[in-house]
């Protein structure tokens, strides 16, 4: 390390210790970033002001993108240092928002230059930069939600009511901004990999099965199933799968374009 520090700062500035100081570092950074910018990448500190709480507990039955799932709503709940009423002044205005968040489950993972979406069937190799993959440098996801309404909580302030969030639940919230139509949408946006989401599935849940969700449950997962959240690259009808939602295992099979849940089982 002294070694490091004689390096960039010279024999005379270092002295007689084999550590830098608190003010030392401090002069140590400054001088590599004016020095050694080429080998220094800024680093920004992001700070988690939300966190959004629904019944999305693990990653797969998550809906791929935003708004594909209308029915399952969300709660933003603010971290105490931003609950502020008047921070959220104006926000009744728009009943959309942009919400900036973290990929949080693959925060200590490493990046890939390139990946292979399942939404192509995962046999295909595309640049990370032109999907929306969380194995990223920086593992952010961006995401239009509808705003339903503010909510005024016995313990965490006010939050936000939402829907068709593609985010699970704890997930942090780095940013909330409102959508300006003018400006955000696109008429003559194109996007020949991603432009068109398939058909939806048919869904079959009995029942039987059907009645040991809380109500309202039902016709949510239905949305969710319908989206097929297995991987496109998996064509076996006799595959049973499984998926977290509101506090349930959801067990089903897909067979000739058709989700039959199966059982249902809480966790």
């Amino acid at each position: 390390m002294a070694q490091v520090v004689e390096r960039i700062l010279g024999k005379d500035e270092v002295g007689s210790s084999s550590l830098p100081s608190s003010s030392m570092k401090k002069h140590l950074l400054s001088k590599c970033f004016f020095q050694y910018p080429e080998q220094i990448s800024p680093v920004i500190i992001m700070k988690t002001i939300a966190k959004i709480y629904n019944d999305y507990e693990s990653k797969f039955g998550v809906p791929r993108q935003a708004g594909l799932v209308e029915g399952e709503n969300s709660l933003i709940i603010f971290e105490p240092e931003y609950r502020f009423p008047e921070a959220l002044r104006g926000i009744e205005n728009s009943n959309y928002l942009w919400l900036i968040w973290e990929f949080s489950e693959f925060r200590d993972k490493e990046w890939s230059p390139t990946v292979r979406p399942p939404r192509l069937g995962g046999n295909k190799r595309l640049g990370v930069f032109a999907t929306r993959s969380p194995h990223r440098p920086n593992p952010i996801g961006l995401s239009a939600v509808r705003l339903l309404g503010t909510v005024q909580t016995e313990n965490s302030g006010i939050a936000l009511r939402v829907s068709g969030a593609d985010l699970m639940n704890g997930t942090p919230i780095y940013d909330i901004k409102p959508y300006i139509p003018y400006a955000d949408i696109r008429p003559d946006a194109v996007n020949t990999l991603f432009g068109e989401d398939s058909a939806k599935l048919n869904v079959i849940i009995p029942d039987e099965i059907s009645a040991i969700l809380p109500e309202g449950k039902a016709d949510t997962l239905k949305e969710i199933l319908a989206q097929n959240p297995t991987p496109r690259y998996i064509d076996d009808p006799e595959r049973e799968y499984g998926l977290s939602f509101a506090g349930f295992n959801i067990k089903f099979i897909i067979s000739d374009e058709t989700v039959t849940v199966t059982r249902i089982e809480r966790e």
